[in-house]
């Protein structure tokens, strides 16, 4: 991509507000070498990778990486052996610690089962070095002063110095609070060539002994060593001394330990950085409200209400840009003023964004292509610079660009052919249009030469457009219309400040009629296109209206099913009181029979008062009000299941019968030869003549042969279910395949933690009706979906 077409889009603006999302000194330098890319598969990994960030930005925030700073002379240092102080290997070991806690942030990443194949290659690379990363912590802190605990002799020499000073600052304390305090200068104690001093008045010199290390600038005061802590002072030189070496010591330990491993630091930088630079990519994305562009191979470029980037969204108005499908050529004509440059620009620095990788400020679904090169002549800098006159310094331009531009090309052209004769101009315009045609290169153009409004009419993959005018209020709307050419408004406009009628009639009778009668279709045109707009909003509107008086039906239908199973629920309880009322009346009748027994000596036997009361609880379901209760009706078939009864199982449509009840709610079925665990609500009491029925049909065969009744699926997708009720799907999934004489079937477990995927294979092991099962092949799924042969 050539450099002048950055600088014209500015697009070093772009990088500017990039910058300050960046953490590190090597995604910085990734950011300062963005160019972008013309090779399609390129474009769409570089936009994978920012739509990966995009995602972990909106889940987890980002990528944790921290403040780095550049570690590359430290690192050359370290190839010839030289010792790093410890600032240096504080920078080192910030680097060694994000690579650690990145790993670490990608492998729960991966449990979340986010999509990450476009940068966890990065991640993989990382080396961690675990033991020397935990003797950099432990030995230097992250300000580059070396710990206490980086050796047992730096501990020790550091403790004799803090003991050694507490002394000297005690005996010390004595003159400055003591008798003696007022021959000092000050009650301060000091330091002079790294010894404790006092500021004495000069005329006392002898009263205190020992030697003066300095003197005032007047002359007064004399800075005394006291004899009485010459001794401690020199036990404290020697022991920082002694702490120096020793620290160096710990400096080229730490260094020679860090010096094989430099090629692996340098490669874990530069992947941090280009992490950094992904987070940052993220993160404009998600303040200009940017969207994943579609990248065209055949140049289709669909920008859909594209905006500026670098223009206020609040002041920008945003167009639909098309082309590269049904032409190649945009020919945009009308008065100054209107926003013809910027939209050039618009489509320029997008293509450059979206073929760098970045997000681009367009609705979702819009397409860029993807360009060998970009070239543009807008404005007059280069004349300026160049002492050129503005015509010159154009035709210096396009010459440039014609030289240049292929069928990969895409060519923006501001104001072609102006700044000389109109007529001269209009037909060089056509010409250079013609010229770039021949190269079949992709072209926009902007002009105010009305000669070109009939070459965008007869030029084949040519369109012409216009930037909207508002003929009621006279002014430019920047809106692009595709299809319309721009209309010369100056006698309205002339007239509307005030230019008086009689000199624009005679302007309008010095211009040529076919002129006049242009500008009239192209009025005309402008107001249809007005009418089709308005119209398109109301239909907009309408759909809005008609999406929300679905969401309205929608909460309406989940109120009444809200309400239903409130009424079903209110059902349940009143059969349930209807059932125990019932009972009640048979207790009372028994125990009136047996009131009777003993006062008439009716001869009333035990069993048969049993028998009434029986009776009795058969006949609650005649009651008119029970009878149509059908939860009740529901309740008593369920309650009335037992071991060894007949059974319909209804999803299936086939005749079995109960061996066990399993758990609350669950039977166990013998359907054939075949076992089942069927829920409750999926039986009905039958007559056992159906199962013998159904088994006088099976084939002699030890096979099981099952109508199928209902909608049977090969596949089970199990990503995102718990692990106890994925294999409860997958025991019964196995069932209705046998039933149904499917030879295979496919369950979907993911790859994610691999407890779907374990727990699936090791209930097909245990289950001798499946015969084997394999990984699916790699472009179905691989190793995140298993194959059943049954």
């Amino acid at each position: 991509m050539n450099k002048k077409i950055l600088e014209t889009m500015e697009f070093d603006r772009i990088k500017d507000q990039i910058a300050p999302y960046l953490v590190s000194a090597a995604g910085k330098k990734e950011l300062a070498s963005l160019t972008p890319a013309s090779d399609y598969e390129t474009v769409n990994e570089l936009l994978g990778e920012t739509t990966a960030s995009v995602e972990i930005l909106r889940l987890n925030g980002g990528m944790p990486i921290p403040q780095l700073s550049d570690i590359s002379e430290q690192l050359k240092r370290l190839k010839i052996k030289a010792t790093l102080n410890g600032t240096e290997l504080a920078q080192i070991a910030r680097v060694l610690r994000a690579s650690a806690s990145t790993k670490d942030f990608f492998e729960k990443l991966r449990q979340q089962e986010i999509d990450i194949k476009a940068v966890e290659h990065y991640v993989d690379e990382l080396v961690t070095i675990p033991s020397i990363t935990k003797q950099l912590v432990s030995s230097v802190e992250d300000d580059g002063r070396l710990k206490d605990e980086a050796s047992t002799k730096l501990h020790g020499l550091r403790e004799k110095i803090t003991q050694t000073e507490a002394l000297i600052r005690q005996r010390m304390e004595n003159y400055t609070r003591g008798k003696e305090s007022k021959y000092l200068s000050d009650s301060i104690v000091t330091m002079r060539n790294d010894r404790y001093v006092l500021p004495v008045q000069a005329n006392y010199r002898n009263h205190f002994g020992g030697v003066v290390h300095d003197q005032s600038q007047s002359g007064l005061t004399l800075f005394i060593e006291p004899q009485a802590v010459m001794e401690l002072n020199n036990r404290l030189r020697e022991a920082q001394i002694d702490e120096r070496h020793e620290e160096r010591r710990i400096l080229a330990e730490l260094s020679s330990t860090l010096a094989p491993y430099r090629i692996e630091i340098a490669h874990n930088e530069t992947i941090l950085g280009h992490l950094d630079f992904l987070n940052a990519k993220a993160a404009i994305a998600h303040e200009m409200n940017a969207t994943k562009p579609i990248v065209s191979e055949q140049n289709h470029v669909n920008l859909k209400r594209a905006r500026h980037p670098l223009i206020d969204p609040k002041k920008m108005v945003a167009n639909d840009i098309e082309i590269g499908d049904a032409y190649k050529a945009i020919i945009i004509t009308g008065p100054n003023t209107g926003g013809k440059t910027i939209t050039l620009k618009t489509i320029g620095l997008i293509q450059l964004m979206g073929q760098s990788g970045l997000y681009i400020p367009t609705e979702e679904e819009s397409s860029i292509g993807v360009f060998g090169d970009i070239f543009a002549d807008i404005g007059d800098e280069q004349s300026l610079e160049q002492n050129l006159s503005t015509f010159s310094g154009h035709m210096e331009n396009v010459k440039s660009i014609l030289d240049h531009i292929d069928s990969r090309s895409l060519v923006l052209l501001d104001e072609l052919g102006a700044g000389t004769d109109p007529k001269e101009g209009a037909a060089l315009a056509m010409s250079i249009l013609d010229a770039i045609g021949v190269k079949n290169s992709y072209v926009m153009v902007t002009t105010h030469y009305p000669e070109l409004k009939v070459y965008g009419y007869d030029r084949d993959q040519t369109i012409n457009a216009s930037m909207e005018f508002d003929q009621e209020t006279l002014q430019p709307t920047y809106r692009l219309l595709l299809g319309i050419p721009g209309r010369s408004n100056a006698f309205e406009i002339a007239q509307r400040l005030g230019i008086s009628s009689e000199i624009i009639s005679e302007a309008r009778s010095l211009t040529d009629d076919d002129s006049q009668d242009l500008n009239k279709m192209i009025g005309d045109l402008v107001e249809q296109r007005k009418k089709a707009h308005e119209h398109e909003l109301e239909l907009e509107h309408q759909v809005a209206d008609a999406t929300d008086l679905q969401t309205e039906l929608r909460q309406k239908l989940d109120q009444f099913e809200a309400n239903r199973d409130q009424m079903q629920d209110q059902a349940r309880v009143q059969a349930n009181h209807e059932v125990a009322q019932a009972r009640q009346k048979a207790d009372q009748i028994i125990s009136h029979l047996r009131q009777l027994e003993r006062q008439q000596g009716a001869n009333v036997k035990e069993n048969q008062l049993i028998d009434a009361k029986g009776q009795l609880n058969a006949l609650h379901m005649n009651d008119p009000k029970l009878k149509k209760n059908k939860v009740l009706q529901r309740e008593k078939r369920k309650h009335d299941l037992k071991v060894g009864d007949a059974v319909l199982v209804k999803s299936y449509g086939q005749y079995g019968e109960l061996t066990r009840k399993m758990g609350k709610d669950d039977w166990e079925v013998q359907l054939g030869i075949l076992k089942m665990k069927v829920n409750e609500s999926d039986l009905e009491r039958t007559d056992r003549k159906n199962i013998s029925e159904q088994e006088a049909k099976q084939p002699k065969r030890p096979m099981v042969r099952t109508q199928q009744t209902r909608q049977t699926s090969a596949r089970l997708d199990l990503r995102g279910h718990r692990y106890e009720a994925a294999m409860n799907e997958v025991e019964q999934f196995i069932d209705h395949a046998i039933l149904n004489n499917l030879p295979s079937v496919t369950i979907i477990h993911g790859k994610g933690t691999g407890a779907l995927r374990k727990g699936t294979h090791e209930y097909l092991q245990s289950n001798p009706r499946v015969k084997s099962f394999e990984y699916a092949a790699p472009n179905a799924g691989g190793d995140g979906a298993t194959i059943v042969f049954l």
